[in-house]
């Protein structure tokens, strides 16, 4: 049980590192807006024209750096889920024994 604290508690930290990053690239361009959760489209969007590599090569490798660190923060996320749900079990199982 210790040590799923302690694992929690380091995936607490490389989360919070995660969305550091994130917010870092959000100040790095305000076309990526403020959102945390929240992808950038990199696909074709009814109504909505997309930045290509050839319009904006900066923005669109800066983009898919962002999108990589989004993906990395939900894994950790859905991770500490898990490790969560086990901890949550071996909490029952002492409060139960």
């Amino acid at each position: 049980m210790l040590t799923t604290i302690i694992v929690l508690i380091i995936l607490y930290l490389i989360y919070r590192w995660s969305v550091a990053w994130i917010n870092y690239y959000n100040k790095l361009d305000k076309r990526f807006g403020l959102s945390v959760w929240k992808y950038c489209y990199d696909y074709q969007v009814i109504g909505k024209r997309d930045v290509s590599f050839l319009d904006d090569k900066e923005f669109v490798l800066l983009r898919r750096k962002r999108n990589r660190a989004v993906t990395f923060m939900y894994f950790i996320f859905f991770l500490s889920f898990i490790v969560f749900m086990s901890f949550m079990n071996q909490l029952l199982l002492r409060i139960l024994s």
